[in-house]
């Protein structure tokens, strides 16, 4: 299993270089070949996959803009691309998309709502997509076949399901798992999915980009505080056993504590997932500033080595952000009465 994940990954990165390689062929300073970098990290308005030769590989997508003035706006991005340059600038219907891949109107005093279709947007639909099948396919398995062993995606399904409600709900949640073990898979497969396939050549920076993490840690932070009990609001608006004057120093922090728990979520994702593409690319980008077959071969190796530990890292921090969500749950819902009258 080791060896086949070594070798996928080797050729991944090979096709990747490939892909890379042909964007800088007309490249001039230092600049251009670089910039590229930031152009993965960041969301765009049309996807580009690789550069062969001097065509570009692009899926332009949807612009959708709402305005009070003109109601909804369909347009493709292919519209807003100057023929000469292949680069967004060009004005289409009193709008254009700037050198920062923003959308923005030729009057600047009008306003309106950009909701587009992103790469990023696009990603997380064929993401969302390929969990459902994922799940579904599992699930249509065992509604047809209660009593058989599971083959297929059911059998690679069945031990992360497994090891999620045993490892991560019932520790750190305790009797009410169950309850939360369905969010809690949801949370792990589209991180993990999400992760695995922003290694991908040409894919988007879906995990890697803030907007995405700070969503999913503001579904943590409801679902957390929603199903609070008594007990753990208590013990944030009045801690038991405090003296009162003290109380006017730890409510306080007890209330920013509720909120620096979605803000580590957020932040820890968001920096693990994007520092390691941008290590992956600076690698890369090194064989192009350098031009030396000698730098060539090393940056190849050390891509190579660096997607290997990105597989872990992707698994890894789909783990941990499931992980932390199920103790925050826990601790929101625990029984403290009970446990101490156990005890």
């Amino acid at each position: 299993m080791v060896r086949k994940f070594i070798r996928l990954t080797a050729l991944l990165s090979v096709i990747f270089l490939t892909f890379t390689a042909g964007a800088f062929a007309a490249a001039g300073g230092t600049e251009d070949k670089t910039s590229f970098i930031m152009h993965h990290i960041k969301d765009s308005h049309a996807w580009h996959f690789a550069t062969v030769g001097h065509t570009h590989v692009t899926l332009q997508l949807p612009v959708i803009i709402y305005s009070s003035d003109r109601g909804f706006e369909f347009y493709s991005s292919a519209s807003f691309v100057d023929p000469e340059t292949h680069l967004f600038g060009k004005e289409h219907n009193g709008y254009f998309i700037d050198e920062n891949d923003k959308l923005k109107s030729v009057d600047e005093s009008r306003s309106f709502i950009d909701l587009s279709i992103t790469k990023n947007v696009a990603m997380l639909f064929l993401v969302l997509a390929i969990t459902l099948y994922i799940l579904l396919s599992a699930s249509r398995h065992y509604k047809s076949n209660p009593n058989k062993a599971p083959k297929g995606i059911a059998s690679f399904v069945e031990p992360i399901v497994l090891f999620v409600r045993d490892e991560i709900a019932l520790p750190n949640i305790g009797p009410k798992y169950k309850k939360f073990t369905p969010y809690l898979l949801t949370l792990f497969f589209f991180i993990w999915i999400g992760n695995l396939m922003g290694l991908l050549p040409g894919a988007a920076n879906l995990t890697g980009n803030i907007a995405v993490t700070i969503t999913l840690a503001i579904i943590t932070f409801f679902v957390t505080n929603f199903n609070g009990n008594k007990a753990y609001w208590k013990h944030v608006v009045a801690t038991p056993g405090v003296p009162l004057p003290l109380l006017l120093i730890i409510v306080p922090v007890e209330i920013i504590g509720l909120f620096t728990k979605p803000f580590a979520l957020t932040v820890r994702l968001f920096v693990a997932i994007t520092a390691g593409h941008i290590v992956i690319l600076s690698f890369i980008g090194l064989i192009f500033v350098f031009e030396s077959y000698a730098v060539g071969v090393a940056s190849t190796l050390m891509v190579v080595f660096i997607n290997i530990i990105e597989l872990l890292v992707a698994t890894i921090q789909a783990y941990v952000f499931t992980l932390f969500s199920a103790m925050y749950i826990g601790a929101a819902v625990a029984d403290h009465g009970h446990e101490e009258a156990h005890h």
